[in-house]
């Protein structure tokens, strides 16, 4: 191994619930420095350590992830700043990611990769989320004062780009929810599968992951429930979205924190850490998608299929010999998806997650992934020489990083994604309907239950094959859609006043 070879050597986690005998209502920069401090236990605690760090990097809590976000409480103007400043560090940088939920892997990509430069030889990585907190205490009226005045230097990298067409959110697809509604229920037609068939399948995915949860002292819900249970709409798993409910998507109602320390080699052992601590990344990737319309197959997430199979081959390994997966679990859809390029099998019976998932351990927003590499550098600490897999997804499908880890010593060789990206934005896209066209066969939908009444939004295709999205407001239709599945039906639509399509007919 060579000296600025990049190795994990530390890993923590906090959490809190709010029905706990314990509770303390911690902000995110209190969950974030407690996950921190146990990252540097986790290390051996030695005297200096979080006074080398040379770089901290944070991860944008959901509250301020859009240029006009209030968070209620306020909040640190240099969040990384605010929890190197709770353990005794003070970098050189700090660091505030875009938005996204590959945040936190495509940080420790980029991070190894300097490492492996020689710049800076120990980083660490944090986030958190008091989603949870901030709705109960407004539940309750209450208020906390959690603005922070830390100043120094920062650089915030911004929220990123758009990552969805105006044309979807006119027609009523604005949210991750709506927008995977429509994905998953693409991923239903090309199955062949009924909407109780479906429903099944999703609930067999997600019902070991629940085990995970019951398991994990971290998780935001720790009870089981198998596939019937969680494919079975009831007053309290409700329809959400259509194909979605309740228990079928991200819990956001988190209140949790991760960190990762990541060293050179060299500083890991003049910090006397064991080896038997160090977790390596043998292979990563950092890609891309397109918009959601310019997209040749809404059922499908193949930019993740390539940053997945190009990790692996960095780390000379195949699917097959993975140990251990966590596959970023927003909503069903993203794990099936980035299983199916993977060439998993719906009945291996290797766990897809090491922490219980966004639906049942918990969303903690952005930060989700953090959790996911703590848990999986346990688990291979636990497991020596096995490797793991972590996927870690931001947006609508739109960003997708890779890490491959084991505790199998590997010389750092680094990686770019530039080829992959240059490969992914080259695919052919779907023709788009000119404004004349008002008729076509219903590609996918979903139906969108969060409103005082059900409304619907469907893609459609003309009988060229260009590609068009159309809302149905009229009740009368929804409830057609609600009755017979409209996946491949005849529809016809109208413009309204401000342009968009909406659907007349449905045959």
């Amino acid at each position: 191994m060579t000296d600025n070879t990049p190795v994990i050597i530390g890993v923590g986690e906090a959490s809190e619930r709010i029905d706990a005998a314990d509770y303390q209502a911690l902000s995110p920069v209190e969950l974030a420095a407690r996950a921190a401090k146990a990252a540097l236990e986790d290390a051996g605690g030695r005297a200096g350590l979080a006074a080398a760090i040379e770089l901290i990097a944070a991860i944008r809590q959901f509250e301020v992830s859009g240029p006009r976000a209030v968070p209620p409480f306020g909040r640190a103007d240099n969040f990384p700043r605010a929890v190197a400043r709770r353990i005794g560090a003070d970098p050189a940088r700090a660091v505030l990611e875009p938005v996204g939920g590959q945040g936190p892997q495509h940080l420790i990509n980029e991070l190894a990769n300097a490492i492996g430069r020689g710049e800076p030889g120990l980083a660490m990585i944090c986030g958190s989320e008091a989603i949870s907190t901030v709705r109960h205490l407004l539940t309750r009226g209450e208020t906390r004062d959690w603005a922070e005045s830390v100043g120094g230097e920062l650089e915030d990298r911004g929220f990123g780009p758009r990552l969805s067409e105006p044309e979807l959110a006119a027609h009523g697809a604005r949210t991750p929810i709506q927008i995977y509604a429509l994905y998953e229920n693409a991923r239903r037609a090309r199955r062949g599968l009924g909407r109780a068939a479906y429903a099944l399948e999703m609930g067999r995915l997600f019902a070991p992951f629940t085990e995970v949860a019951h398991r994990n002292p971290h998780a935001m819900s720790r009870e089981l429930f198998s596939a019937e249970e969680l494919a079975t709409v009831t007053a309290r798993n409700r329809l959400v979205a259509d194909p979605y409910p309740r228990r079928m998507v991200a819990r956001d109602q988190a209140n949790q924190g991760a960190a990762v320390l990541i060293a050179s080699v060299a500083q890991a052992k003049a910090f006397g850490v064991p080896q038997d601590r160090w977790v390596y990344l043998h292979g990563g990737g950092d890609v891309a998608e397109r918009m959601p319309l310019d997209r040749a197959d809404l059922a499908a997430y193949p930019a993740a299929g390539v940053a997945g199979r190009r990790a692996l081959e960095l780390a000379g390994i195949a699917a097959a010999e993975v140990a251990l997966f966590d596959l970023y679990s927003c909503f069903p859809v993203a794990v099936s998806d980035v299983r199916d390029e993977l060439g998993v099998a719906p009945d291996d019976p290797r766990p897809l997650t090491v922490t219980g998932g966004l639906p049942f351990f918990g969303g903690a927003g952005n930060n989700y992934s953090m959790h996911a590499i703590a848990s999986m550098a346990r688990s291979l600490r636990a497991q020596p020489g096995a490797y793991g897999f972590v996927g870690a997804n931001g947006g609508f499908l739109s960003k997708y990083s890779v890490g491959v880890y084991s505790t199998k010593a590997s010389n750092w060789r680094g990686f770019d994604s530039t080829a992959l990206q240059a490969e992914i934005d080259a695919w052919p896209t779907p023709p788009r309907a000119p404004d004349d066209a008002l008729t076509g066969a219903v590609e996918t939908y979903t139906i969108d239950y969060g409103r005082e009444a059900p409304t619907g939004v469907v893609i459609g295709r003309t009988p060229a094959g260009e590609r068009f999205v159309a809302a149905v407001e009229d009740p009368t239709l929804v409830a057609q859609m609600i009755a017979h599945d409209p996946l491949g039906a005849d529809l016809a639509c109208a413009r309204d006043e401000a342009g968009r399509r909406l659907v007349t007919a449905l045959g």
